[in-house]
């Protein structure tokens, strides 16, 4: 279903919308973080993902925010301030994407602005380099395009009813400059301790991008609840600088009953 949706038929505006079955306006999940310094894990700082019901140029959307922050301690070795924004449709089409990154002694901006004409899909690519050099890039494709927000906001109204570990679903990743192919893996399902105190039952994740044909590199695992709202548990990310982990803190205005909960 995802795929016909995706890929087949002639409205791209039609094929780029999504059933959102997994969340609701208000919901507000919280992380602790915890980075790997020379094989040993360290409380680091926090994340925080908020979704609310918003509008953006005239289209009622949802507005998703993410939000890291490494702590005073960490700051001495590596500084990471990261906000990422979007907004998409009512039915989940893509409508903006905002990525601004502090890390290290760089600062980046990159973004993504989606139209759909003529039954296509346009983007509009903008990167803000560290230098301060601008970048503009203008696209139309037969197919939708995704960005790391936009396919996560998605990803978690899937139905993994009949997945089969190793089972890949294949989209392509815009960010501030280049559209890469992009998969999610599905691996199968383990129990994750929260930093709540609890223990689900999660379906676990990799999100996986293939940047100028060099070949797939896991970025991300996730674990989601394996019950309708598959809110993420624990991300394992896998940095350019080390290892990261994000483990769930707190949950607040979750759409349905948590029954994925085993302790």
């Amino acid at each position: 279903m995802f795929m016909l949706l995706t890929f087949v038929g002639q409205n791209v505006k039609a094929q780029c919308s999504f059933q959102n079955t997994a969340f609701s306006s208000g919901e507000f999940l919280s992380y602790n973080l915890y980075y790997n310094w020379q094989f040993v894990w360290v409380k680091a700082g926090s994340a925080s993902f908020s979704t609310v019901k918003s509008v953006y140029k005239g289209t009622p959307a949802y507005r998703g925010s993410l939000i890291t922050r490494g702590n005073n301690k960490v700051d001495k070795f590596f500084v990471m301030r990261d906000t990422l924004l979007c907004y998409n449709s009512l039915n989940l089409e893509p409508l903006y994407y905002r990525k601004g990154a502090h890390e290290g002694k760089r600062y980046t901006v990159d973004e993504v602005f989606y139209s759909y004409p003529g039954g296509k899909c346009e983007i509009n690519q903008h990167r803000l380099k560290n230098s301060g050099e601008h970048e503009w890039k203008k696209s139309t494709f037969n197919y939708c395009i995704y960005d790391m927000m936009s396919i996560f906001m998605r990803a978690r109204s899937f139905d993994p009813t009949g997945w089969k570990k190793g089972f890949d679903v294949d989209f392509p990743m815009a960010d501030g400059n280049s559209v890469n192919p992009a998969k999610l893996r599905y691996q199968g399902k383990v129990n994750i301790k929260a930093d709540n105190g609890h223990t689900y039952r999660c379906l676990q994740l990799a999100y996986m991008e293939n940047e100028n044909n060099e070949g797939y590199k896991k970025i991300v695992d996730f674990y989601v609840t394996d019950d309708s709202n598959h809110v993420p548990i624990r991300l394992d990310m896998h940095l350019r600088f080390g290892s990261a982990k994000a483990f769930l803190v707190g949950m607040n205005g979750v759409r349905g009953k948590i029954t994925a909960q085993v302790k």
